[in-house]
């Protein structure tokens, strides 16, 4: 091809665009990089993870805080062979083990949230399983930080310490609003032995409806030592009431004639001057409740009547 044709290209063609400078483009990605790394403050900043959903994260940076990573802590401690054995009283040395386990795994979860940089815990989930020779206790949440200076004025906490709360990203917001913050949480814990029943009652009972008094009297008393266990605990954070309490009960799978009592809460306390009244809001939601049906419904009644 010569003269003017040459400098036209094929039909349908498109010229090639000009070639990019490599170099720059990967500069202008880092540095957009490390500007999303820095939140675009130039200082320090590790990506999020968090377990909270999206209207809780919403919430929670309504009421001045945000989600800094999820945190975990856990501790197994071992029980004594034999303990489960039969016998009379408080099971002293599983009772101590679980306080124990998750007085460690808290004291974990705190220092995790510490290292994240978190000045609390939020939306804590208590996992917890008894076994004839150990005790697992496992604690996980969203270690989050006040970004406000009302919210940092009321973080709650002790002295130096963060906290740790059960409460949902609702919850806490509310607490907030209401002058409220949490301070920790509160756990007790408590097993006991339900007497043997002796043969001729046993046999007497096999065919009536009686109560099993044994067993009423121990979870009596399993669930005394371990209420009052959780409000010691919350007493020596400097906490002024518990809310949110949670508590799992009946006996052991493994040994039928004990029985265990466990309660645990977010224990609060008053950091406004005094307590402050929130109007309700009435909330109406607008997606509809999902309508099950069979699936041959969609074939319709075949003439005659006949399915």
């Amino acid at each position: 091809m010569t003269g003017d044709a040459a400098a036209v290209p094929p039909t349908g063609l498109v010229p090639a665009a000009e070639p990019r400078d490599v170099r720059t483009m990967l500069r202008r990605g880092l540095e957009e990089l490390q500007r999303h790394a820095t939140g675009g403050t130039g200082g320090a900043r590790a990506g999020v993870t968090s377990d909270l959903s999206a209207d809780e994260t919403l919430l929670l940076h309504g009421a001045g805080w945000e989600a800094v990573d999820l945190v975990s802590g856990v501790s197994i401690v071992s029980v004594p062979w034999g303990v489960w054995n039969w016998g009379a009283g408080e099971i002293t040395a599983a009772s101590t083990a679980h306080n124990d386990a998750f007085a460690k795994a808290a004291q974990r979860l705190e220092s995790e949230c510490e290292r994240a940089g978190g000045k609390g815990v939020v939306g804590v989930r208590l996992e917890s399983d008894v076994g004839p020779h150990r005790v697992d206790v496992e604690l996980v949440g969203t270690a989050a930080r006040p970004v406000s200076a009302s919210a940092r004025s009321r973080r709650g906490g002790g002295p130096g310490r963060v906290f740790v709360s059960d409460l949902s990203a609702r919850d806490f917001s509310l607490l907030g609003q209401a002058g409220w913050a949490p301070v920790g949480l509160a756990f007790g814990a408590s097993f006991v032995y339900a007497p043997r029943r002796s043969a001729g009652t046993t046999l007497r009972q096999t065919s009536q409806n009686v109560e099993l008094t044994n067993f009423t009297e121990a979870m009596y008393a399993a669930r005394e030592s371990a209420m009052e266990r959780m409000q010691r605990s919350a007493i020596a954070m400097g906490a002024q009431g518990i809310v949110g309490v949670g508590v799992t009960e009946g006996p052991m799978p493994f040994a039928r004639h004990a029985v265990g009592f466990r309660a645990w809460g977010t224990a609060v306390r008053l950091v406004a001057g005094e307590h402050r009244s929130i109007a309700p809001r009435v909330v109406l939601p607008l997606d509809d409740a999902v309508l099950q049906f069979a699936a041959e419904a969609l074939r319709g009644t075949p003439r005659g009547g006949a399915r």
